[in-house]
């Protein structure tokens, strides 16, 4: 076992872009796990856009990080010390240990992963909460329909690739958008989706226009901004609009979005989702999306980054749209 916990600190709040400035690397002792407790070597970690809201000091859905806050994330792992029967050593885990090498937990915080079953890394992609969160709210707040137009942004993403994916198996046509050809070729090549809007190549507009003959119908939005402009000016009378996340304005750049007329205009529904506030969900959906994966009908890709070290520099990465697929640090190997 290494001698310290290595473990990424939120140093301060960003001010506008996120900077390898505001964080910091520090090393401290290996926790001991208490009465009830395992302590876990983490394997994998988690980045995901939410965690950049965390670091603004503004009321949100959950509390914000403080400077010298253990930057939170969801990780994998291995337990290597137990407290609690039903956790022996060598179980892997799933939880919400943050960005270090080492972290205790009780039982009821973490998941039993069989990785017979499936890769332990998708427990935090497309078996985790990037899965659920693009099932539930393609399913509970979009209802798609056979034949109806699904809209996904950060469409080649963790969770806008199992949307557009989920919506081709409920047979609608799927029309993506993300940031570069590599991408769209992806989605539309290894994914499935009917077509994809290539928003760094030109004329978005226009084509995506062209991509949506009958409008849009259903839209899982990710991104924010002149994407979720442009797409509400496509909106079909009684579109359902699933609000996920707005990562084109999480740097704190207002956009002076106008349409709000369109919704009254198409009755539409807009609804806004956490997907931590609906954990009974999960269970369902992981087991259907692991149908899934099996039939090969549902298809994942990761993007790993090595070292924790490196998580602070993955991260800018991922806010900036460098990654493709589910942006995950390998914080160390899967077996000693």
């Amino acid at each position: 076992m290494a001698a310290k916990n290595t473990q990424v600190l939120m140093k301060q709040h960003p001010k506008g872009g996120v900077t390898e400035q505001d964080f910091e690397i520090v090393e401290r002792e290996i926790p001991k796990p208490g009465p009830d407790q395992v302590l876990v070597r983490n394997i994998y970690l988690s980045l995901d856009p939410y965690m950049r809201g965390r670091m603004d000091p503004v009321r949100s859905y959950a509390a914000h990080l403080h400077p010298g806050d253990l930057m939170i994330g969801g990780t994998v792992g291995e337990v290597i010390e137990s407290n609690v029967p039903s956790l022996p050593k060598g179980t892997y885990v799933n939880g919400m240990l943050g960005w270090q090498e080492y972290g205790v937990a009780k039982a009821n915080e973490l998941r039993v992963l069989d990785p017979k079953v499936a890769p332990i890394s998708t427990a935090l992609g497309v078996l985790g909460m990037p899965g659920c969160t693009a099932h539930y709210g393609l399913m509970e707040i979009g209802q798609p329909k056979p034949g109806e137009t699904v809209v996904v942004s950060a469409a080649s993403g963790a969770v806008g690739s199992v949307v557009g994916q989920i919506a081709k198996i409920k047979g609608c046509r799927v029309v993506g958008i993300a940031g570069g050809k590599a991408k769209c070729d992806y989605v539309v090549t290894e994914l499935g989706f009917d077509a994809c809007i290539d928003y760094k190549a030109g004329d978005m507009h226009a084509a995506f226009k062209a991509a949506t003959p009958e409008r849009v119908d259903v839209y899982f939005e990710n991104v924010g901004g002149e994407i979720m402009e442009m797409v509400f000016g496509r909106l079909n009378s009684f579109a359902r609009v699933a609000i996920c996340g707005l990562i084109a304005q999480y740097n704190g750049q207002p956009y002076p979005f106008t349409g709000m007329r369109h919704v009254l205009v198409n009755r539409a529904k807009v609804q806004g989702f956490i997907i931590s506030e609906h954990m009974s969900y999960w269970p369902g959906a992981i087991t259907e999306m692991g149908g899934w994966i099996k039939e090969g009908k549902l298809k994942y890709r990761e993007d790993i980054a090595d070292g924790l070290r490196n998580a602070p520099q993955a991260f800018i990465g991922l806010l900036s749209g460098r990654n493709f697929g589910k942006q995950l640090v390998r914080i160390g190997p899967e077996k000693l």
